[in-house]
């Protein structure tokens, strides 16, 4: 049973390539967002870095689609941390951007 998905656009102008980089360097940054949160595992499958960020004995599925003008990012949180999705929602829209600076 999963919780409520959180879906948000990041929109650059930086291009793919170097939108790519600045994903890998910073999406680590992430799973500070979510109390006690790490990055547990991660993988680019194409333009797409897939983690997991475990917190709180729970595991969030999270997802960066690079795109040319926009980064969406895709969290998936188990119903426990399902009163995290409004926070984790607006922290995604306001500091999202720092992640590709």
């Amino acid at each position: 049973m999963s919780g409520a998905p959180i879906d948000v656009d990041v929109p650059h102008q930086l291009g793919r390539a170097a939108a790519r980089r600045r994903v890998d360097q910073g999406f680590g940054k992430l799973a500070g967002w979510i109390p006690g949160g790490n990055v547990s595992e991660n993988r680019w499958e194409g333009d797409s870095l897939h983690f997991t960020v475990s917190a709180m004995g729970q595991r969030v599925a999270a997802r960066l689609d690079v795109g040319e003008d926009k980064v969406h990012a895709h969290l998936e949180l188990p119903p426990f941390l399902g009163m995290l999705v409004g926070p984790l929602r607006d922290k995604l829209k306001e500091k999202g951007p720092e992640l590709l600076r």
